[in-house]
């Protein structure tokens, strides 16, 4: 079979882009106005929920402009996970957990830092979502050992 490709085993480095989601941001800004409703709607007397609740609107909308003007991040792994860059500064530790559909990235920066980013369904398709899974580092060990009562 001289025909056949020559395939190399070393992976093609992934590239993903980060960026706010808009659905995250949607939900800040209803979880703030219910926040504030459930305070009017509850049994404080009205001259301590007002004010809680203005408090409380006022925090969640600042959350939500926060979260909105979040730069955009590049992410870049190479040779099957072994080397993560995020805007083009080599990172430590890098890790991906997943929940359902939402996918959560881990790391430390040069100066031990610790960074986080979540891509929302919105942010990232299906087969970006694919493709992060098989370039994300593999786990060789569990972070917590379960424990077990003697």
């Amino acid at each position: 079979m001289p025909n056949l490709p020559h395939w190399s085993s070393a992976s093609a480095p992934c590239r993903f882009e980060w960026r706010p989601s808009r659905w995250l941001i949607a939900a800040l800004c209803l979880l703030a106005v219910l926040a504030a409703t459930s305070l009017l709607a509850s049994d404080l007397p009205g001259h301590v929920a007002w004010p809680l609740a203005v408090i409380t609107l006022g925090y969640g909308t600042w959350l939500a402009y926060r979260e909105s003007r979040r730069q955009p991040r590049d992410v870049l792994i190479r040779d099957e996970g072994a080397v993560v860059e995020i805007d083009g500064e080599r990172v430590d530790d890098f890790r991906i957990d997943w929940r359902g559909v939402l996918a959560f990235a881990h790391w430390r920066d040069r100066g031990g830092r610790t960074h986080r980013l979540a891509w929302w369904p919105d942010t990232l398709s299906t087969a970006s979502r694919r493709e992060l899974r098989l370039a994300a580092p593999i786990e060789t060990s569990p972070r917590d050992p379960a424990s077990m009562a003697p």
